[in-house]
């Protein structure tokens, strides 16, 4: 008989939760068949079946957290139809036994598994903090000297009233549907709330006359699908003109640690993709060596991945700056929140024409409002304006970011 194990699945993912069964006991699996989807906190992974046989029983049910090398199932040889009667008492047998070994595991692991700095080690010793309890916003999980500090400041929760709980038992009357956060969206709502919480966060905004990158695209569009097989966007304009504004500005493809700052000599561009399961950003790699077609095909396959739940944590890791364009949503104006450990962000949005001054006329031209949050630790007005002002520039006068490529 063989068990189906929870895989290692990255240097800072331990747990993963039970997306959804493939295979139900009594089903027939072959060797290298995918037999269960988990959800960990970045990624979807789907994880096969080791051996040919019959699935004789699910160890753990779907919405369930699991572990690291934790069984989850068994599969062991027959015809498939008799498995399905026994499933639930091998249910039964099985799952204590893979709860204490699971539990044993995770306390002997933890202390391996946490990823600290060297001088966010020193520091929560010093405070007597337990790194293991420390909340990182590195979306790898290292924790570093700001997460430990955030922590030992972080305000205590008051106590519930005890009374609280039949009162809202009461009021629950049909008009509220309680739903269950997946374990991305949790994720998300805890970095994001992290990063508002650890960092300076300041955003500033600027306009685009879109009128010339428009015309541009319209000119070349159809040229550009014919000879790259790949449709011709905003986005690889915009990505061109963030890498060559990064490599003006270095201190905005930075990132702190501890007290180092952390200038990045490479260009991996993250791409905001909405999901059902929420915001995901995987990162266009070395943005700075790629051509138009080229960034326009990382991102298309990005996203195809995005909304398919085949990202990889290899897609999901390593990003230096991110761009977001909260612009196919309608949205005229906001405010982008920093991602993990990166001290910048763009925001791009709906492209609107309103009446502009040009020369002494007044003209109808499509415009967009674009902003930049940014860490006002690292970066300081000059940079952050300097960096958002030449990116208008560029887009604005998109022939130089052509002969720039």
């Amino acid at each position: 008989m063989a068990e189906i194990i929870v895989p290692e699945l990255a240097e800072s993912i331990t747990e993963g939760t039970i997306a959804r069964w493939l295979k139900q006991p009594g089903e027939m699996v072959e060797k290298g068949e995918f037999i269960v989807e988990l959800e960990t906190d970045k990624v979807n992974v789907e994880v096969i079946s080791e051996e040919a046989g019959v699935v004789q029983a699910h160890l753990a049910a779907e919405g369930d957290t699991v572990e690291v090398g934790q069984v989850i199932a068994t599969v062991g040889a027959g015809s498939g139809a008799p498995a399905a009667e026994s499933a639930p008492a091998a249910q039964e047998t099985a799952a204590p036994a893979a709860q204490p070994a699971a539990a044993a595991a995770s306390e002997e692991g933890t202390a391996d598994r946490t990823i600290a700095s060297p001088a966010a080690r020193k520091l929560a010793r010093e405070k007597g903090i337990d790194l293991a309890a420390v909340s990182p916003v590195d979306p790898m999980g290292r924790i570093r000297v700001q997460d430990v500090e955030a922590h030992g400041t972080a305000p205590k929760a008051p106590a519930a009233p005890a009374a609280s709980a039949p009162k809202a038992a009461a009021q629950d009357d049909g008009r509220i549907t309680r739903e269950k956060m997946t374990r991305r969206r949790q994720t998300i709502a805890k970095r994001l709330l992290e990063v508002k919480q650890s960092t300076a966060m300041l955003t500033t905004f600027n306009e685009i006359d879109m009128t010339n990158v428009m015309a541009l695209r319209s000119r070349k569009k159809d040229q550009f699908f014919e000879q790259n097989d790949v449709r011709l966007g905003f986005m690889s304009f915009f990505t061109k003109a963030v890498v060559a504004a990064l490599k003006k500005y270095p201190y905005v493809n930075s990132e702190i640690d501890g007290d180092e700052i952390l200038l990045k000599n490479y260009y991996d561009i993250g791409i905001a993709v909405s999901t059902e399961g929420g915001l995901v950003v995987p990162n266009v790699v070395d943005a700075d060596r790629k051509n138009f077609a080229e960034i326009e095909a990382s991102i298309g396959e990005l996203a195809a991945k995005a909304r398919d739940n085949k990202l990889t944590i290899a897609d999901m890791t390593g990003g230096s700056f991110t761009i977001t364009n909260g612009g196919v949503f309608g949205s005229l104006m906001s405010t982008p929140i920093l991602n993990g450990t990166q001290v910048g962000i763009l925001g791009m949005h709906t492209i609107q024409k309103r009446p502009v001054a040009v020369g002494d006329q007044i003209e109808i031209r499509p415009m967009m409002y674009v902003a930049l949050s940014y860490d006002h630790r690292v970066i300081d007005g000059k940079d952050s304006v300097g960096f958002l002002k030449m990116v208008k520039e560029l887009i604005e006068n998109p022939e130089d970011l052509l002969l720039g490529s």
